[in-house]
């Protein structure tokens, strides 16, 4: 019987933008010979030998430290890491023609700047308009005859939600994917995003450290769990960019990825995201509601119609060439439109919340 390190969590399943998780095992000292797949099978829920195959044929499952082959059985004190495949169960993947604004691309990876409102790959109910129909439509126009066993959930490691905008990265290639998960996992991607978020945040800067997971009732939510006992680790990292009394515009840096992870988190100390319609921002958070003040945060909604939110950089190491890569982009619109709206409002002499 194996002593396993590192127990798999079901929830992994449902609280993660990285698409990849790590398992850790280690055989005891009376393991007896045993294929790797077939062991793997029986220790890591939803896990098939075909699927583990393709895995260790992609490089990502080592035993102590080094990459195997399919038919390798597992020996007496053997340490295994399995980078596993966290994404949705693969869908068909309809090519379609869309403007992608791709920022960067080469023979390796792609980088995208994804609009708000775009999910970002098929799933229930959005089987169409998603960014891989995008990319697959794209990747057909530029290699024509290219196989379609490529195309579903095509280089897809980390995912953002549909309506956050911002920056993607996509792998071209198997070296690519693995290497690109194992940054993403070990936390060495560099992510920065910025947010509108409710309410004068008293802090400068600050480390916000709770668990995130689902929501024990609603399960469409995900909640904050400061001791612990659910969810997974989630840690964001924030600092004030600039303060309007009502509200204030922060930069959110994340050392894990969790799905809604800077939404809960912000939502967790008191400051949800500008109308973040599932997390209580799609109100009156901060300041006294009268008239002109609702019309003005009314019409503020009608500018930004999603949750404040957006990927602006992303930073990591080339998967082939050892290059440190590091991208940003400019706010969209209606981020900025807003913002600018509450700064002149202010500027102007717009009542303090506290009034």
């Amino acid at each position: 019987m194996a002593e396993e390190l590192e127990q798999d969590n079901p929830e992994i399943q449902d609280n993660s933008d990285e698409l990849y998780e790590r398992f850790s095992f280690k055989t005891d000292k009376g393991q007896e010979p045993l294929r790797i797949d077939k062991f793997l099978t029986n220790r890591i829920e939803r896990a098939t030998r075909n699927k583990l195959q393709q895995a260790i044929n992609a490089g990502l499952v080592l035993v102590n430290g080094k990459e195997i082959r399919p038919n390798y059985k597992i020996k007496p004190m053997d340490e295994i890491i399995v980078y596993s495949d966290m994404s949705p169960e693969e869908t068909d993947v309809v090519p379609e023609p869309m403007d992608l604004n791709i920022v960067f691309e080469d023979d390796e990876l792609m980088m995208i700047n994804k609009p708000a409102g775009m999910v970002v790959h098929p799933g229930s109910g959005n089987y169409t308009g998603t960014l891989l129909n995008g990319v697959a439509y794209y990747l057909q126009q530029k290699n024509p005859g290219i196989s379609e066993d490529v195309l579903p959930r095509f280089g897809l490691v980390h995912r953002i939600d549909k309506n956050t905008s911002g920056l993607l990265v996509l792998a071209k290639t198997d070296i690519a994917m693995r290497q690109l998960a194992k940054q993403f996992f070990d936390h060495t991607v560099k992510r920065q995003y910025l947010a509108l978020v409710w309410g004068d945040v008293q802090k400068d800067e600050g480390t916000i450290i709770a668990h995130v997971g689902r929501h024990l009732r609603f399960r469409k939510l995900f909640e904050a769990y400061p001791e612990g006992d659910h969810g997974k680790e989630a840690i964001t990292h924030y600092k004030v960019i600039e303060r309007f009394g009502y509200v204030t515009l922060v930069q959110c840096i994340l050392e894990t990825g969790r799905t809604h992870q800077i939404r809960v988190h912000m939502k967790y100390i008191g400051h949800p995201l500008f109308n973040d319609d599932f997390y209580g921002g799609d109100k009156i958070v901060k300041g006294t509601v009268y008239t002109k003040y609702k019309q003005f945060v009314d019409n503020c909604f009608t500018i930004c119609k999603r949750q404040a939110l957006h990927a602006k950089t992303l930073g990591f190491v080339h998967p082939t060439t050892g290059e440190e890569l590091f991208f940003d982009t400019e706010l969209p619109e209606d981020i900025s439109n807003v913002i600018e709206k509450w700064r002149r409002y202010v500027n102007a002499g717009g009542k303090k919340p506290e009034e």
